[in-house]
């Protein structure tokens, strides 16, 4: 079965990205980089895992940006855990609607609390509205609020 990672394009930035985000993420590592190859200085390539997870950075000039048609996705806990990874990437960064994010690199994250999907795809259809209505109010997501929407106190 063939493995599937993802390859991210940044212009110049893909080094110093790299070291920020396995500095955010437990169990993350640079594994390796690729000099260039057109005999200026410099790294062309980084592979690194975030928890886990293998990613390639490419320094690859002017020819594509990274857009919020591909983003990662935090599987947060809690809200504790949810604002500490908010926080850390929101850092020179700016924040997006529903728990988005785009860090000082340009990527867009998703920093979503598990209780997001046991609210907006609870049991109760009138709970899941209230919910979702909620979310969609939100910058950062809000744990205590989207509980309180679906149980229908507030």
């Amino acid at each position: 079965m063939p493995k599937i990672h993802p390859f991210l394009w940044f212009r110049d930035q893909a080094v110093e990205a790299a070291k920020f985000y396995v500095s955010v993420f437990p169990n993350s590592k640079i594994l390796g980089d690729q000099a260039k190859t057109d005999g200026t200085p410099g790294v062309l390539a980084i592979d690194f895992e975030l928890d886990g997870q293998r990613v390639t950075a490419l320094n690859g000039g002017d020819y594509f940006t990274l857009s919020e048609a591909f983003s990662f996705f935090i599987d947060c806990q809690d809200q504790a855990e949810l604002d500490h990874y908010w926080e850390k990437l929101l850092d020179g960064g700016a924040p997006m609607q529903c728990g988005w994010l785009k860090d000082r690199f340009g990527l867009t994250w998703q920093v979503v609390p598990k209780q997001l999907f046991e609210t907006i795809y609870g049991p109760d259809p009138a709970g899941r509205e209230r919910a979702t209505a909620a979310m969609m109010e939100m910058v950062k997501l809000d744990v205590a609020k989207l509980e309180a929407a679906y149980a229908g106190e507030g």
